[in-house]
């Protein structure tokens, strides 16, 4: 995989027309954050800030995982919701 392929999930991302769920919304943000910045770097948010708690925890969860790996899953993701969608006649 290569930063190139990266860069082409990234956009292919944003050209999705479905609905995607917030499991996989989150999934996706987490893979990105740790290739694009590594491992979670900034501190917890507050329950009360909900989303933002849940974004901080799907990202720390990649705690450890390559740049590269987390590239990779990211890839394999988004190919995935581009199949999901096709299959939904989108």
């Amino acid at each position: 995989m290569t930063q190139v392929e990266f860069e082409l999930a990234c956009a292919a991302l944003k050209q999705l027309k479905g609905p995607v769920s917030d499991q996989d919304k989150l999934l996706v943000y987490s893979y990105y954050k740790q290739a694009t910045q590594g491992d979670c770097n900034i501190p917890v948010p507050p329950a009360t800030e909900v989303k933002a708690k849940a974004k901080w925890v799907a990202w720390n969860q990649n705690k450890g995982m390559s740049r590269m790996d987390a590239m990779r899953f990211y890839i394999a993701k988004v190919e995935e919701l581009k199949k999901k969608e096709a299959a939904q006649g989108l």
